[in-house]
């Protein structure tokens, strides 16, 4: 039995790797659209083909990264004495610091 947080934390960091791709394509997708429309960033220039073939990009993708962290994190919580607050809180940042890795050192 997993008795601390080392694997957990080990797990979502190593799913943070491939999770930079949906991080960025829905960051993408909120930066275009709904965020622009509100006057709080400006839109790509070169995007004029709406978002119907984003959401057909975008949603596979985020979706196969969802299931894949889901397979991965509901075995290893029954396996750790962690509380559920603090297993799901640290599987869903965990995740992110990859990304937050790659935004700090471009």
């Amino acid at each position: 039995m997993t008795k601390h947080w080392s694997a957990p934390l080990l797990v979502n960091l190593l799913l943070g790797i491939p999770a930079v791709v949906p991080i960025w394509l829905l960051w993408y997708l909120a930066v275009n659209w709904p965020l622009a429309e509100l006057g709080l960033t400006v839109r790509e220039p070169t995007e004029n083909d709406g978002m119907a073939l984003w959401l057909v990009i975008v949603v596979p993708v985020v979706a196969l990264f969802g299931l894949l962290w889901w397979l991965a994190n509901s075995p290893l919580r029954r396996r750790t004495t962690l509380a559920p607050r603090t297993y799901w809180l640290l599987s869903v940042l965990a995740p992110l610091l990859p990304t937050a890795v790659l935004i700090l050192i471009s």
